[in-house]
Formats: structure tokens, C-alpha cells, sequence
């Protein structure tokens, strides 16, 4: 039997963006509006920004933001997305392969939210180069999905799920320089494309690291 390729992770996300329209909501995600209210404005750092509103979000509240995504479509959404809520000065976007190129810099939030795809990506890769773009005294916070919908009772595709243990073996921080502030698993309500009510399992770290900003 002949195996089907992997899809290219550039052409898998632009092909979405670029042919479904609109893909999410508009709204940033609600684990990090929850973990990065407290926090004091600075710069952040978005991968896999998407069509832009969690950079949006953190731009409104002061934040000066670079927004990072694949997509060249997402990005446009993006800084239209910027220019309409009126921060566009607070707001850079960069196009990057994560696993291949990473954004220059280091930031005091670097923030991923749901940063898993069907498509190749070296996550551990590119959790470890997110950890190292984090200024002294700065904070990175991920967010994963921890399983499927519980109304996915056919899962599309297979897949592995982080726990909250192996996303921290894998960063592999050291405890002298980084103090873990939130290790969580979140359940919130999930609905299927067809109405169906459900709820779904969410992971989510956030972690300072040591030192004066």
C-alpha cells in the first residue's frame, strides 16, 4: 500500500486560509485572555498568529506585537484586522516557516496558542526556540488542545496530545531560571460543525522566566 505524502505545511495553510474564508472568530482565545490580563504590557511575540486576534488583543491593551504565521492570506487578515480595531502602530507581522526560520529578538511574552498541525511541524523545536525568545524576567504562555472533541466520535486524522508533564520534559527548562506559574488542564464547551454540544480538554502553561526585564 502506498502511503499518502504528508501535506506541506506552507501549502496546506495557505490553501485553507486562501479557500475557506474566514476561519475563526475574531476573538482572542479565551486561555490567554485569562493568563496575560495580569500581566504588564511590553512586547509580545504571537506564533501562529493566524488572522490576528489574540496580537489584536494584546495590542488594545498596550502590547507592541509581532504577529507570526505560514499563511500569507492569514497575515493579510491580520493587519486589516489590526488597522480596523486602530492598532496598527502596535503591530508588525512576519511570514515564517516555523522548524525552519524563527522571528529575530527576544520579548517579554511570547505567546502560542494551539500551535499543533495536521500538517509537519517540529514542535519541540519551535517550543524550545519560543522558551529562548523570552527576555529576563519575560513570561511564555502555550495552550494545546489535550484530546478531540468528546462529540468527535470519528477522528479525521491521528494524532498525539501533549500532556502538561511531556511539554515541560521537552522544554526542558531549568528550574533556577524559570518558575512555572500556571500547569493546568482547562474543560471548556466545544460544538460541532452540525450543532452538537460538547466540551473539550485544554492544557495550558505559564511560565516566567528568572531575572530583571
Amino acid at each position: 500500500m502506498t502511503e499518502t505524502p504528508a501535506p506541506n505545511a506552507a501549502e496546506f495553510w495557505e490553501t485553507r486560509y486562501r479557500d475557506g474564508g474566514r476561519l475563526w472568530s475574531g476573538r482572542p482565545n479565551a486561555l490567554l485572555v485569562r493568563e496575560a490580563t495580569d500581566l504588564v504590557p511590553g512586547t509580545a511575540l504571537d506564533l501562529g498568529c493566524g488572522e490576528g486576534a489574540d496580537a489584536v488583543w494584546l495590542a488594545s491593551r498596550g502590547w507592541q506585537v509581532t504577529g507570526v504565521d505560514i499563511s500569507h492570506t492569514a497575515l493579510e487578515r491580520a493587519a486589516g484586522h489590526a488597522a480596523e480595531a486602530g492598532v496598527r502602530d502596535r503591530t508588525a507581522w512576519e511570514r515564517h516557516e516555523l522548524g525552519e526560520t524563527f522571528p529575530e529578538g527576544s520579548f517579554d511574552l511570547v505567546n502560542a496558542q494551539f500551535l499543533q498541525s495536521p500538517a509537519p511541524l517540529d514542535q519541540q523545536l519551535v517550543l524550545r526556540q519560543a522558551a529562548g525568545a523570552v527576555t529576563a524576567g519575560g513570561t511564555l504562555l502555550l495552550a494545546m488542545h489535550a484530546n478531540w472533541p468528546s462529540w468527535q466520535t470519528e477522528p479525521p486524522l491521528e494524532a498525539e496530545f501533549p500532556t502538561l508533564r511531556s511539554v515541560l520534559d521537552e522544554l526542558a527548562l531549568p528550574e533556577t531560571d524559570w518558575t512555572v506559574e500556571t500547569l493546568e488542564t482547562v474543560r471548556s464547551v466545544s460544538v460541532s460543525p452540525e450543532g452538537v454540544e460538547g466540551f473539550r480538554d485544554n492544557h495550558v502553561w505559564r511560565i516566567r522566566r528568572g531575572g530583571d526585564a
